[in-house]
C-alpha cells in the first residue's frame, strides 16, 4: 500500500457510515458513487491505473466488472478490497501482496469485522515474504515462491541479520533452517532471500550545474566502495539552496529514493562531527560541510566525503529503516490547478489528482468550497476575492517549507487567474520579491475549462474559427486600452468572449462594447449570455447583437459575441445552438 491514501467508493447511503469509520482508520478519500454505480465506471480505472489502494463498500462482483478489462500484471495492481454494508466482511480481491492484505486486516480490526485472506502465505503468516515491512526492500522477489513453499511444507529460516518483523509475523527462525535469508546493507551478503534495510543517506553537494550522470556515477561509486547496496539507500540528502538544481532530483529519482534538503543551521548542527571540513565550503555557505553533514543526519558516517569533477558525496548509516520524511524537508511544490466552472464532470483528472495529493488549498472562499468533496485531510487556506497577491504570495511561501500546496483557480489558471501572478511574484524584486526558498519551489500547472470554452460548448461552436478574450475589468487594465482592443477585436472580424462584463461600479464598458461591435457586425450576430456555469442555476440563452441587452449581465456573467461569419439556427428541440463556420463548405465546392 505504501503511503498511498485509499480511494473508499459508496454506492448506497446504507454504506456511507461504514466509509466514513474506514477513511478515519485509513485516512482515504470517500467518494459517493451513487446507486447506479454510473460515476465509478470512470473513476474507478482512473484510480487503479494512478495504482491508487481501492475499497469499495459494495458487492465484490461490482468491483470485479468494473476492473475486469485493466487486469493485466499482479505484480503491478494496486490493493482492491471488497467490504460489505456493515463492516463485517473484508474481502481483499486484488495486491494481495501489495498492502491489500495488510489494509484488509487493519480495516477489519478497526470495523470489529473479519478479513478473508485467500492468499496461501497469509493464511499461515501476517504477511508475505514478498511484502516486507516500509523501510525494506527485498532484492530477489522471484526467488519468494519457491521460499514460501517450502516453508509451507514445514521448512524453517535460518535468519542472518537483524529483521524482527520476520518472526514477528509468523516465521519460524532457527539456526539450522532450510531457506536462508539474510538481512543488510553488503552487497557481499548471499541468500536465498535478500532483505535491504532503508538505513543509508547519501550526502550530496555538486556546484550549480553538474551533470545528472556525474552525480549519480558519484553516488554508485561510493557506495560500491564500501559494498554498500543501493537498494538501502533511504534518501539523497543536500542543503536547502539546492532545492531546484535537477542534478540531485535526478540522482534521487535514479535510486527511487526522495530527495530532501537542509538549512545550513541544520548541517552545521554536525561540525564537530565531520571527518573532512572546507573552509571553502564555509566561506561560500556558512557552514563548513554539505555531503558529511548531510550523512551525519543517518547517525553514524560510513564513508567519508568522496569527490569527482563537480560534486562530492558521503554516506551515512543508520541502526534502523530510516523515515526520510524526518530528514529535513521535501523540495515543496506548488500546483496550480484550473477546476473548471465548478462542477465535477468538468474538472481534469490531472487537477483532481493535484488536489487529492496536495497537503494545503489556496484559494477564494467559493473556489474551495466548490472542491470540498475531495477534501481528506488538506488544510484550507481562504482569501477573498481581490486578495490576489496575498493568496499567491502565501502559496509559493507555504510552499517553500516543503508542502505540496494547491493553489486554486475558477476555471484555467492561465486565463485571467494565479498563474501569471505566480511568475510575476518569482520574477520580483525589491518589496514584491518572495523569499529565495519561495523561488526554488516545484511549479505543476494543471489547466482547465475556460468560461469561454464551456459557454460556446453550452450553445453549440461559437468559437470553431478565430476568437480572443478580452477583460472589461478597468481595475488593472486601463479604460482606453480595453476599448482600443475591442474596436481592433471588432475590426479583425474575431469572435470575442468578454470577461468581467460588468459590475455594479462598472456598467459602461458592456454598452460600448456592444456599440463598436455593432458598427462592423451584421446586427442579428449570435451573443452568448452564460451565467453561473457549471453551477446549479446555471443560465445560458442566445441573443441577437442588436437585441442583446448589457442590463442583464453581471459579474458571474460571461458574454461571447460571434464574427461577422456566425450562424444560429434552431433544433428540433426548441433550443438554438450558435456556431461560427471554419470554411469546410467552400472546400466542399472545390472538390466538386
Amino acid at each position: 500500500m505504501g503511503r498511498m491514501k485509499p480511494a473508499i467508493l459508496t454506492f448506497t447511503a446504507s454504506g456511507a457510515a461504514t466509509a466514513s469509520r474506514i477513511a478515519a482508520l485509513t485516512g482515504g478519500t470517500v467518494y459517493a458513487c451513487g446507486p447506479s454505480g454510473e460515476d465509478a465506471r470512470a473513476l474507478l480505472p482512473r484510480l487503479f491505473r494512478e495504482g491508487t489502494p481501492i475499497t469499495g463498500i459494495c458487492a465484490a462482483g461490482i468491483l470485479i466488472r468494473l476492473l475486469a478489462p485493466l487486469l493485466s500484471d499482479k505484480h503491478s495492481e494496486p490493493p482492491v478490497i471488497a467490504v460489505s454494508q456493515d463492516g463485517a466482511h473484508v474481502v481483499p480481491l486484488l495486491g494481495g501482496h501489495h498492502g491489500a492484505n495488510r489494509l484488509a486486516r487493519k480495516i477489519a480490526a478497526g470495523l470489529g469485522g473479519s478479513a478473508a485472506l485467500t492468499t496461501a502465505s497469509d493464511s499461515h503468516f501476517a504477511f508475505g515474504l514478498d511484502e516486507p515491512p516500509e523501510g525494506w526492500l527485498l532484492e530477489s522477489p522471484g526467488a519468494v515462491k519457491s521460499a514460501m513453499a517450502a516453508l509451507l511444507g514445514s521448512a524453517s529460516i535460518a535468519l542472518e541479520g537483524d529483521a524482527p518483523w520476520l518472526a514477528e509475523a509468523g516465521y519460524p527462525i532457527v539456526s539450522d533452517g532450510i531457506v536462508k535469508v539474510v538481512a543488510g546493507e553488503s552487497t557481499t551478503l548471499a541468500a536465498d532471500l535478500i532483505y535491504r534495510p532503508k538505513t543509508l543517506i547519501a550526502g550530496v553537494g555538486c556546484e550549480r550545474g553538474t551533470s545528472a550522470e556525474e552525480v549519480i556515477g558519484l553516488i554508485e561509486s561510493t557506495l560500491a566502495e564500501a559494498h554498500l547496496s543501493p537498494l538501502s539507500l533511504a534518501a539523497v540528502a543536500t542543503v536547502d539552496i539546492k532545492a531546484d538544481e535537477p542534478a540531485i532530483h535526478a540522482a534521487a529519482a535514479h535510486f527511487s529514493v526522495p530527495a530532501r534538503f537542509l538549512t545550513v543551521a541544520e548541517l552545521d548542527l554536525e561540525r564537530s562531527r565531520l571527518a573532512n571540513p572546507s573552509a571553502a565550503v564555509e566561506a561560500e555557505i556558512g557552514t563548513p560541510s554539505v555531503a558529511e553533514a548531510a550523512a551525519l543526519k543517518a547517525g553514524a558516517l560510513v564513508v567519508p566525503k568522496r569527490k569527482s569533477a563537480r560534486a562530492t558525496c558521503a554516506i551515512g548509516h543508520a541502526e534502523t529503516p530510516i523515515d526520510p520524511r524526518t530528514l529535513g524537508r521535501a523540495r515543496g511544490t506548488l500546483h496550480l490547478v484550473g477546476i473548471g466552472p465548478g462542477d465535477v464532470p468538468s474538472r481534469t483528472a490531472s487537477a483532481t489528482a493535484a488536489l487529492e495529493c496536495s497537503t494545503d488549498w489556496v484559494g477564494y472562499g467559493l473556489y474551495l468550497d466548490l472542491i470540498a468533496d475531495l477534501r481528506s485531510a488538506q488544510q484550507d487556506h481562504r482569501f477573498g476575492l481581490g486578495d490576489e497577491e496575498p493568496r499567491v504570495r502565501h502559496a509559493l511561501e507555504l510552499a517553500a517549507t516543503g508542502k505540496t500546496v494547491a493553489l486554486v483557480c475558477s476555471g484555467d489558471a492561465q486565463i485571467y487567474a494565479m498563474a501569471t501572478l505566480v511568475y510575476e511574484l518569482l520574477d520580483a524584486t525589491g518589496s514584491r520579491a518572495v523569499s529565495d526558498a519561495a523561488r526554488r519551489v516545484a511549479i505543476e500547472t494543471h489547466p482547465g475549462i475556460s468560461a469561454f470554452q464551456m459557454a460556446s460548448a453550452r450553445t453549440g461552436a461559437l468559437i470553431g474559427h478565430d476568437f480572443c478574450c478580452i477583460s472589461l475589468s478597468d481595475l488593472l487594465t486601463p479604460r482606453d486600452v480595453i476599448l482600443s482592443r475591442l474596436k481592433a477585436a471588432a475590426e479583425g472580424d474575431f469572435v470575442v468572449a468578454l470577461y468581467n462584463p460588468r459590475s455594479g461600479r462598472r456598467t459602461e464598458l458592456l454598452d460600448e462594447a456592444r456599440r463598436i461591435f455593432l458598427a462592423h457586425r451584421p446586427s442579428e450576430t449570435p451573443v452568448i449570455i452564460a451565467r453561473d456555469l457549471g453551477r446549479p442555476d446555471e443560465q445560458c440563452r442566445v441573443a441577437m447583437l442588436a437585441t442583446f441587452d448589457p442590463e442583464t449581465v453581471d459579474m458571474l456573467t460571461i458574454v461571447l459575441i460571434g464574427s461577422s461569419t456566425s450562424q444560429t439556427f434552431a433544433r428540433g428541440d426548441g433550443s438554438t445552438v450558435a456556431y461560427t463556420p471554419r470554411g469546410y463548405a467552400k472546400k466542399a465546392e472545390a472538390a466538386e
